[in-house]
């Protein structure tokens, strides 16, 4: 959760909040104080912040407990009733899979998992979304009505348009990329775009692209084994500085 919030901030993103449970409250201030920190015991605790958002994501260090999946439904009622956007990422995904709330999708949403997690919501296995990667991001953006982000070597952005499905892939990125807290990172910076008024495939197709080239850039400064997630977020502020 910490990674995403600041990469949303350093994306510009403008006033960031992150829900989180109560007793990593410290830890999430000392990582970084900008980020307006809120400690939540159940989903009905964070209704008042929920309804201050222009956008929500949401996944990112959420865990699969009973208060996991309660924020999740807050966070679907109060996409509902204001039609906020929500991208939806990592546990959130999980959630979604297990606990069938497809009846109550946000209209406005990015899904963004990777063959694992498509895996899941898809009810199939990895080596079925690996073999045609196409058309498991067909059968993701049909199931959930919803742009779609299928993370991995090449990730494939779709989405509708116009009545059709429209594709975008990434050429850029790296295999270091495949490290812990790096899709969290590509979470924040998508949920940045959103709160500055890009529609969803744009912030899809512009944040993937922007993490890709970010960790390339991060890669030829540490190499491949030794660049981490914040490293991407530093490398990221360079290619999106003004001068």
């Amino acid at each position: 959760g910490i990674l995403a919030a600041k990469a949303a901030m350093n994306i510009g993103s403008g006033l960031t909040s992150l829900i989180t449970r109560p007793e990593h409250v410290t830890a999430s201030l000392t990582s970084c104080p900008e980020v307006m920190v809120n400690g939540v015991n159940s989903g009905q605790d964070s209704e008042e912040l929920l309804k201050k958002c222009n956008v929500i994501a949401i996944g990112p260090g959420l865990g699969q407990s009973a208060w996991s999946e309660q924020l999740l439904q807050r966070v679907h009622w109060e996409a509902e009733e204001r039609n906020v956007p929500v991208i939806m990422d990592a546990d959130a995904l999980n959630l979604l899979a297990k606990l069938k709330l497809s009846s109550r999708l946000p209209k406005n949403l990015i899904i963004t998992p990777h063959p694992g997690e498509a895996s899941r919501l898809l009810k199939t296995n990895v080596d079925d979304i690996e073999i045609d990667r196409f058309k498991s991001t067909l059968r993701l953006q049909e199931k959930f009505n919803a742009t779609v982000v299928l993370k991995g070597a090449g990730s494939i952005i779709g989405y509708k348009k116009n009545g059709k499905i429209k594709y975008g892939v990434c050429s850029a990125g790296n295999p270091g990329m495949a490290k812990g807290g790096m899709g969290d990172v590509l979470t924040g910076i998508i949920a940045g775009l959103v709160a500055q008024g890009f529609a969803l495939n744009e912030a899809a197709e512009i944040g993937v692209d922007l993490h890709s080239k970010a960790a390339d850039l991060a890669s030829v400064e540490m190499g491949e084994i030794g660049f981490i997630p914040t490293d991407v977020i530093d490398a990221m502020r360079e290619l999106v500085r003004y001068d």
